[in-house]
């Protein structure tokens, strides 16, 4: 009995193991199975000496549908043979029984490639013998009839079958009959039973079978994906597993837990047209411009919560409440230099020098010794920029002071500031280097006080040259900035 146990727990291991593996359809899923087979049968019994015989049977089985790589099924044989012993301590020293068996049980088999499938089988099996001698006389203990000629065997099994063809295999085996008795060799021995090992192979044709084309676990006639890669997890109906139902499978899909009804793009991923980090679907303001960071609601950062956002304000740091233009500055309503918000005479006529507050304030009159009205200015970029960009050097500074006090003392007049370049590098490039620093004179005049709003700032390139870009002293001319009064 004790074979017949491991045997049994040998089929459960077997069992786990194949739950844990990846599917695959087994061959055998749904069909019926013919086999013939023939082999060697050795007897284990009172008799020491080991004396192969030989034996022959026929099955069929029924393997249950499955869409794994295992199947169960259910077994019928028939069968008969010889079993023989020797043994020259025993009396008489040669036995032989004629065996004839039928039985049945379960046999379980697992997909282990496309070709092999190793099994298991455990079952019973109704087995008749009648023991002779060398001379084909029966047995003392069988002659006498100490004992009924047939009994019900245990039965196990190890085999593979290896497909030749897509019904046809070819079988070997190696299996045990253990029987509940002492009397296969008609000797009372040792408290062991006897039983008999048998070693089989042979040919096993296959009826009814279906077949997976795609080996995804699903057969052909239910697979609605027959051409499924291998390996692919799919559903019932063999089509690969898309867990967020967005419309790309989970092999291909690279955000498998996207939101129901979120549109995506090709790798199951939320679109995110703006791209900007934050997809549509979560996405407030949908078409921020490209490389402009924003908050977690998709909309560009406004720290001063002007309503302008940071990347068109050009005063990021307003107060809180303050009312801004669309450039995100203060409103300065009389064109005085002082924001309404800290204008305390926010209807100052126009020209009226005013103190910090916004009021007009009385000017002594002194006699000054007229100059000649500044109507033009050029400022040269070589000696007053950093090379290659719109920084100003301190050497700049003197010259644009006296253009400060000029603008203090004409609060009305209005001014153009033109950048200009030589013809040195793209078209692009000049116009946005001449717009730069002609932007960084104007910040400079506003860090002086005069209101941005007196200003207007234009980057030209290289369009309007005043000398010859064909010497490098023309070049020079023509890298410059004009500061022009238009009023």
């Amino acid at each position: 009995m004790k074979p017949f146990f491991t045997f049994l727990i040998l089929l459960s291991a077997v069992t786990i193991y194949a739950q844990q593996e990846k599917q695959r359809f087994d061959a055998f899923s749904g069909t019926v199975v013919l086999s013939v087979e023939a082999g060697t049968a050795i007897a284990h019994t009172d008799y020491n000496g080991i004396k192969p015989d030989y034996m022959g049977r026929a099955m069929i089985e029924y393997f249950l549908p499955s869409v794994t790589k295992s199947s169960l099924g259910f077994r019928l044989h028939g069968g008969t043979g010889f079993l023989s012993g020797e043994d020259y301590d025993q009396s008489p020293a040669l036995f032989s029984t004629p065996i004839y068996f039928g039985g049945g049980g379960l046999v379980y088999t697992l997909a282990a490639s496309k070709t092999v499938f190793p099994y298991l089988f455990a079952g019973v099996s109704y087995l008749a013998f009648d023991p002779k001698d060398e001379f084909s006389a029966r047995l003392s203990r069988n002659k006498n009839g100490d004992y009924k000629r047939s009994e019900l065997n245990y039965a196990g099994e190890l085999g593979f079958r290896f497909l030749v063809t897509e019904n046809l295999s070819f079988n070997i085996s190696g299996g045990v009959q253990i029987s509940p008795n002492d009397n296969l060799d008609d000797k009372l021995g040792n408290a062991n039973n006897d039983l008999f090992f048998t070693g089989l192979m042979g040919l096993s044709y296959s009826f009814f079978s279906e077949r997976d084309s795609d080996m995804d676990g699903v057969v052909d006639s239910k697979d609605i994906c027959s051409n499924t890669p291998i390996g692919i997890k799919v559903d019932e109906f063999g089509c690969p597993v898309d867990t967020d139902k967005d419309g790309v499978p989970d092999h291909l899909d690279k955000c498998s837990a996207t939101p129901i009804d979120v549109k995506v793009d090709a790798d199951g991923c939320p679109i995110n047209s703006d791209g900007d980090t934050v997809p549509d679907y979560l996405d407030l303001c949908p078409d921020t411009p490209a490389g402009i960071a924003v908050d977690d609601f998709g909309c560009p950062f406004d720290l001063d919560a002007d309503g302008v956002p940071d990347y068109l304000d050009k005063c990021p740091n307003t107060k809180y409440g303050v009312e801004v233009d669309k450039n995100g500055c203060p409103l300065d309503s009389d064109l005085d230099g002082v924001p309404d918000n800290l204008d305390q005479c926010p209807d100052t006529e126009a020209g009226k020098v005013v103190d910090e507050f916004g009021c007009p304030k009385v000017v002594e009159q002194k006699p000054v010794e007229k100059k000649e009205e500044i109507k033009e200015f050029t400022l040269s970029s070589g000696t007053n920029f950093k090379f290659g960009s719109s920084t100003l050097l301190p050497s700049a500074y003197p010259e644009l002071d006296k253009l400060v006090g000029v603008m203090k003392a004409s609060p009305m007049s209005r001014w153009r500031i033109e950048g200009h370049t030589d013809n040195i590098g793209s078209v692009e490039a000049n116009r946005k280097v001449s717009l730069d620093r002609a932007q960084a004179v104007l910040n400079y005049f506003a860090s002086k006080g005069i209101s941005r709003s007196r200003f207007t700032v234009s980057g030209l390139g290289s369009a309007y040259p005043i000398t010859s870009n064909n010497t490098e002293e023309g070049r020079a001319r023509n890298r410059r900035v004009v500061i022009l009064r238009i009023n």
